[in-house]
């Protein structure tokens, strides 16, 4: 009779155990990659779009930047409409003038140096917003896997303390165990279903996810093999990553850029720009004499010092957030590996750990049918069981969200012909 108890509460360990190390099947043969998703999501998000247009109008800026002053014509008449002989338009001199703006001081090349810097920190935020995309994309995706596995193992759980209930209710029955044990077991039967019904809305919610990234193609099979590889081997010692050439430092490097070309063009408008101009005069007697003159601008209350001065404490203040830049991305790179190794550690840990686990809830299963352990044991190997399978799970996806974000800290700015 106890060996028949004892298969009968090893069959539903057996089936957690099967289940749980399943991938949840897809409706199709499909696999959807993480490359796969990636390409996908390129084309279905909008995440990029705003960085894309910035590219285009900082490339407009620079057509503005090379324009000209504009020149002018001014009319002016003279001795007209007035009184006596000067009452009508007889006696007035009529005078047109052509201006021409000609700009000293470089301040046509020093505008064009500042929008070629902007359009430089355009394609970097562009760049920026496709490390975004790409680490939004891979967290999705590894969310998906790590849901769906955590739903497969809680509906695993409902199926062991669903016969757990049972058997309970037998022995009860024949009054082999205490009342007591019946009710514990209704109230593990009743967690593991609330559980169970959480972890299908959190995968449901997942998933939904990563249709939003992906499109219709994230409803296919997502590939557990990858999920799965994570940290399987021990690694040597990390090589050091130089954080001066990743995004945020290029991205704090042009900000010094533009305000040195800022700096420069703030220097060049104290240069006073001259006006030239050449016209014609027609006199009262009809005869006719050319008008000739240059207008200089006096730099009595405002000669540019104040903007330059304003100009050098921005490039001061950019070259001050560019070290900030640098400091937070070697803490941050610093960190990331640091979590990376962690999570490999679990990982490598999750595999003698869930076959000790899976050996405990056997022998606690044996040994409660032959009366030789209570039920609280039990059902403590079985939490442990079911614990120690979650744990394996969020570490894989722990290590492969970590080994993202590192490459997202880590992620260089692509040559100048990726660009274009």
């Amino acid at each position: 009779m106890k060996s028949l108890w004892a298969a009968m509460l090893a069959a539903p360990l057996c089936a957690l155990s099967a289940q749980a190390q399943v991938a949840p099947p897809s409706a199709g043969g499909d696999i959807l990659t993480l490359d796969e998703a990636l390409a996908d999501a390129g084309v279905t998000t909008p995440l990029t779009q705003a960085a894309e247009v910035g590219v285009w109008a900082a490339q407009a800026a620079r057509g503005v930047a090379r324009l000209r002053p504009n020149p002018s014509v001014s009319v002016d008449t003279e001795n007209a409409l007035g009184t006596g002989p000067y009452r009508g338009f007889d006696e007035s001199d009529t005078t047109v003038t052509f201006a021409m703006p000609i700009e000293l001081g470089g301040k046509r090349s020093a505008r064009v140096a500042v929008a070629d810097a902007r359009i430089r920190r355009a394609y970097i935020d562009l760049a920026v917003a496709e490390a975004d995309r790409r680490l939004a994309v891979t967290e999705a995706y590894i969310a998906a896997i790590a849901s769906e596995r955590n739903a497969a193992v809680a509906e695993a759980q409902v199926a062991v303390t669903t016969e757990n209930l049972r058997f309970a209710r037998d022995r009860v029955m024949v009054g082999a165990n205490s009342p007591i044990d019946e009710q514990r077991a209704a109230l593990e039967q009743v967690r593991a279903t609330a559980d169970a019904e959480s972890a299908r809305l959190t995968a449901a919610e997942a998933r939904a996810t990563l249709v939003r990234y992906v499109g219709d193609g994230a409803r296919a099979a997502l590939d557990q093999r990858w999920f799965d590889m994570a940290a399987a081997t021990g690694q040597g010692p990390a090589t050091p990553v130089d954080a001066r050439g990743t995004l945020a430092l290029a991205a704090a490097s042009a900000d010094v850029a533009t305000a040195e070309a800022e700096l420069r063009l703030a220097r060049g408008q104290r240069a006073p720009d001259l006006t030239l101009i050449a016209g014609t005069r027609r006199l009262a007697s009809n005869d006719q004499a050319m008008v000739f003159g240059v207008s200089v601008p006096l730099p009595l209350f405002n000669g540019g010092r104040a903007v330059v001065t304003q100009a050098a404490r921005e490039r001061d203040r950019a070259d001050a957030q560019g070290r900030i830049a640098l400091f937070d991305a070697e803490r941050a790179i610093t960190a990331a590996e640091a979590e990376r190794d962690r999570a490999a550690t679990a990982v490598r840990a999750s595999e003698p750990a869930l076959a000790a686990a899976t050996e405990a809830a056997r022998i606690a299963r044996l040994g409660y049918a032959e009366g030789k352990f209570d039920q609280i044991i039990l059902l403590d190997a079985e939490r442990t069981l079911i614990e120690t399978r979650r744990a394996g799970i969020d570490a894989r996806a722990a290590y492969h969200n970590a080994v993202a974000r590192l490459a997202r800290l880590t992620a260089r700015l692509p040559a100048e012909g990726d660009n274009q």
